[in-house]
């Protein structure tokens, strides 16, 4: 029995490599037209859970449900509804974007590939790289078009696997442009894993946070910073080293460290006080940095 407000429905799934678990009895669900990040540390499991849920690796427990359709055993009913970005892509370097697109538009049998192929160049803001082979392409406008081809056979539901790694700030935020219009504009239900904490934070209606196999936390980016149940971040270095603590009251806790700084005579060196963020939650909760 699945939800109809579900885009996707994941129940104790499961996968072994040997003796190593990748994901372990993991559950959740994506409500449709939403835009779900799924955040962890290298290993955690991430990539293996959207092979799985994409028809592209099968479980070995649980069962995952697309668009009210099981993915597993017959994957390509659900496949032929869907949009995926892989983390890398490898194209025909010799072919244009507008050849590209055409041409996996063809894979889908749309009847209008031409006119699909441009609509994908327009939505991802490539009109005038359509006739530039992708091999001259920047690493930027490579990866908007990664996305325009995840796009071009009108998916009801888009996979982006860290979208943005690897791109400077500029190009990083005109994709953040490009994804806020697929999901808030066109209405598509977009689910996306990201390097990037600021990124979850930007994009993301919900967020799960996966460590060693399992999903540690699932609530809004608001929520799980409200989870810390702190207000303030502040940090400091000294002849000791670095510190950080989370204090309900950053005034007072400011104080005390430099009145115990002058008592022992010690110098600060840096002294920092701001709220607490999706990295501070993902750090309490993995005891890890996000890159590793």
């Amino acid at each position: 029995m699945t939800d109809d407000s579900a885009a996707i429905t994941v129940t104790g799934l499961t996968k072994r490599y040997g003796d190593h678990v990748a994901v372990d009895g993991v559950s959740f669900d994506v409500r449709r037209g939403e835009a779900f990040g799924i955040l962890g540390p290298n290993g955690a499991g991430k990539t293996t859970t959207l092979e799985m849920i994409e028809g592209l690796r099968p479980p070995d427990g649980g069962e995952v449900h697309v668009l009210g359709l099981p993915v597993w055993p017959h994957p390509e009913r659900v496949q032929q509804r869907i949009g995926v970005q892989l983390q890398t892509t490898s194209l025909f370097d010799r072919l244009t974007a507008r050849e590209l697109l055409v041409l996996f538009a063809e894979f889908y049998r749309h009847p209008d590939s031409a006119g699909r192929a441009q609509h994908a160049l327009q939505l991802v803001g490539l009109e005038s790289k359509a006739e530039t082979r992708s091999r001259r392409l920047s690493g930027g406008q490579q990866q908007r078009l990664a996305i325009a081809l995840a796009l071009v056979h009108d998916p009801e539901l888009v996979f982006l696997d860290e979208p943005t790694t690897g791109l400077d700030p500029q190009a990083r935020h005109n994709l953040w442009d490009v994804i806020r219009k697929i999901n808030q504009v066109d209405g598509k239900t977009v689910i996306l894993t990201t390097h990037y904490l600021e990124e979850a934070e930007e994009l993301c209606d919900r967020v799960a946070i996966m460590d060693a196999a399992h999903i540690v936390a699932l609530d809004t980016p608001a929520g799980l910073i409200e989870s810390l149940d702190a207000d303030a971040r502040v940090a400091w270095g000294d002849e000791q080293g670095e510190h950080t603590i989370y204090t309900k009251d950053a005034q007072a806790t400011v104080h005390e460290i430099l009145d115990r700084a002058r008592d022992a005579s010690s110098r600060l060196t840096e002294l920092s006080v701001r709220g607490p963020s999706l990295e501070d939650v993902f750090l309490q909760l993995t005891g890890k940095e996000f890159r590793e």
